[in-house]
């Protein structure tokens, strides 16, 4: 949502500001990071207001270092504010994918430039055009995340943040 975006842009410019912050950790609420876009406003009329790609070139240019918490799902544009950011650590449960291709839509936020360049192109590949979720462990094996949490996925972010 645009109330999201904004609090995203928000808070990580006061981060960037503040000396005596020294990493970001960004998380979802109630066990979930993100599912993405609701489809449902794509056809509404445009509103002004921040956009998801210029957020996650945002999150990636930070000079402190960033981390992503992924529990639940990273979906869709979800997994693309995740590929922004310098870190990853999943949930053992977690999953992650784009599938906004299996209703014919393209990642919008430069997902499909970001997960190349992380995991290759062969993987990157399957992932983008079949949409499927790739569990947290496989996510691991890939190179998609650094860390696969098995407890308390914020407070293992926040450890490899105090950490970098």
């Amino acid at each position: 949502s645009l109330s999201v975006l904004q609090a995203l842009e928000d808070g990580l410019k006061r981060a960037d500001a503040d000396p005596s912050v020294k990493a970001v950790m960004i998380c979802g609420e109630n066990g979930k990071f993100s599912a993405g876009a609701d489809i449902r406003g794509f056809s509404s009329p445009k509103k002004h207001g921040t956009a998801l790609g210029p957020i996650i070139s945002l999150i990636e240019r930070s000079e402190k270092p960033v981390v992503a918490a992924i529990e639940g799902v990273a979906l869709g544009g979800g997994l693309e504010v995740a590929l922004g950011c310098h870190y990853r650590i999943a949930h053992v449960k977690a999953r992650m994918g784009l599938p906004e291709v299996t209703i014919g839509l393209l990642p919008g936020a430069e997902g499909t430039q970001r997960l190349p360049r992380l995991i290759g192109v062969p993987a990157a590949l399957d992932i983008i055009t079949t949409g499927r979720h790739i569990p947290a462990t496989e996510a691991l094996k890939l190179g998609l995340v650094d860390e696969v949490a098995e407890e308390n996925t914020v407070e293992a972010a926040i450890r490899l943040a105090n950490k970098v």
